[in-house]
Formats: structure tokens, sequence, C-alpha cells
């Protein structure tokens, strides 16, 4: 298991799956370690991906100073580990959270991602979260499911904070198939899940959307947003709203897809995330940042 130092000296791991050219990828959680990304439906026979497991999740130490878990404390991170691939550029890849931390990344260094895959990202860097609304109406969309009137109210209950969720159903919203792949990733979710850095990553002062905004607009790098037609957070307009942050992005909505898309339909998944990232590289000045 490779290993590297991040800039406050706390020891990061990675995990490589796959041949071929890298692929950054950034979990979601947030703060979840980057084992229930597995292979990305197959992504990995066509590219290796670099599998970061975030500071305290995972293979990674726990840093001595947990304000570093807030989401722009861990951009040097990312940084760190490109200059440790001996990367003038990378490919990155980001689900959900971690998609908050891509963008941050992008904007500090824009000339260091040369493409960018954000899947199922909420654009809470941006300052808007996916509401509750917006979460009952994708989940009205499974009413046909044979799960739908025994899990509705207890997802219901859940948005609304209403007692502890039953998360044996709740967490079928989740997911385009609500099957026994679906079923294990979820019940994985506790022991992959540092609750205390997650507490952090989003805490007062992560972001600043009108700077923010401001700063993708100069990013060049070809950018790519998928969302999944059933998820609900974020829903494909919402998602929508991270491609008009930048310059230079293509918005897809991958059918009948929750949060999981490479678990939903793999082989869509993956032919729409290889034509991204194998188009023709656009060419960039020389780094400097």
């Amino acid at each position: 298991m490779p290993t590297f130092t991040a800039p406050d000296g706390t020891r990061l791991a990675y995990h490589v799956r796959g041949e071929g050219e890298p692929l950054v990828v950034l979990p979601g959680g947030p703060m979840r370690a980057s084992a229930y990304l597995g292979g990305l439906g197959g992504l990995d026979a066509h590219r290796r991906l670099i599998l970061l497991d975030l500071r305290g999740t995972g293979d990674s130490a726990v840093p001595a100073d947990p304000a570093t878990y807030r989401c722009d404390r861990q951009v040097d991170d990312v940084e760190a580990l490109r200059v440790h691939l001996g990367r003038e550029r990378i490919d990155v890849l980001a689900h959900s959270a971690g998609g908050s931390l891509a963008l941050l990344y992008a904007a500090r260094y824009p000339r260091r991602v040369s493409r960018l895959a954000l899947i199922t990202v909420t654009p809470w860097a941006l300052g808007r979260p996916a509401t509750a609304e917006e979460r009952l109406t994708a989940a009205r969309l499974r009413a046909d499911e044979p799960w739908f009137d025994a899990a509705f109210p207890a997802f219901r209950a859940w948005l609304a904070g209403e007692g502890e969720p039953d998360w044996s159903v709740v967490p079928a919203f989740f997911h385009g198939r609500w099957d026994d792949t679906a079923r294990a990733l979820e019940a994985a979710t506790d022991e992959q899940t540092n609750a205390e850095a997650e507490q952090h990553f989003l805490g007062p002062g992560a972001f600043d959307p009108p700077a923010l905004r401001t700063a993708l607009a100069e990013v060049d790098a070809p950018v790519l947003v998928l969302a999944g037609e059933v998820d609900g957070g974020p829903r494909p307009a919402l998602a929508r709203l991270v491609a008009d942050a930048f310059p230079n992005a293509v918005f897809a909505v991958q059918p009948g897809a929750g949060h999981y898309p490479w678990l939903d339909d793999p082989r869509r998944f993956t032919e729409r995330a290889r034509a991204f990232l194998d188009a023709v590289p656009v060419a960039g000045p020389t780094p400097s940042a």
C-alpha cells in the first residue's frame, strides 16, 4: 500500500487498481474510506485508479489537528499526492462530497488539472445543498418499487429529523437498484466512515461560494458533470449548477441511476467516463502553480 506525507506531516495512503494512465479518485461520504468505490464499475480495466483515503479514513493516519478535516484544509493533501505521483497535471474523478474537495482543488490549482469528472456531486461548495423537498421529489419517482410503501415514511421521517432513522430501508432511495450489491455497500458505511471527521468536513468557513465561482470561471480544463436520473442529492437540475460554474463543462444524466451510477449500470457508467477521460487532451500553458 503506497503512502505519502501531507504538508502537515500526516501520513496518507492510497490504493492502486488497474493499469494505464492514472486517474486520481476522491471519495465521498463525507469522509468515507475509498474502499466503497471498488473498481468504479470496471473503469479500472481502462485506467489506473489512484484511490485516495482522505486523512483519518481507511489506511490514512489520523491527523494531530481535527480541524484539518475541513474540506478546504484538505486541498493541499491532493496537491501533495500529485507531487508524489510526479505528474505535472492529473485527471481527477470525484464522487459525491469528494466533489467539493475537487472543486476547491481546481480553483486553487487550475493548471494542475487536465480533466475533471464530477459524479453525483451536490454543490455544497457553491452554497447550494440538496433540500428535503428535492430529495422527496426524487423519492416519489420510485413509487412503483416493491419496497416503496415501507421505505418512504422512514425516508420522510429521516429528512424531517424525526427520531432514529430505519437504516434498513432509507438507503434504498440512494440507489437505482436496491439489490444485494447496494445493500452490501450500505452495510459497510459505518465501518468505512470517520464520524468525527464527517462533522468537520463541511464546517463553518470551509467554503466561499462567490470567490469559488469566480475562480472556477477561469478553469479551462474539460469537466464532466454526471448526475443520476433518480438521485435526490443532487437532482439533475441541481447537479447542472456545478457544470454551469465551469467554462468548458459537459453535463450528462445516467438513466435509472441513483447516487452510485457505477453500481446501477456499470457498463453505461464506464462507457461514459471513458469517452470523456480518453478524449484528445486539450493543450494548455505550462503549469506555474
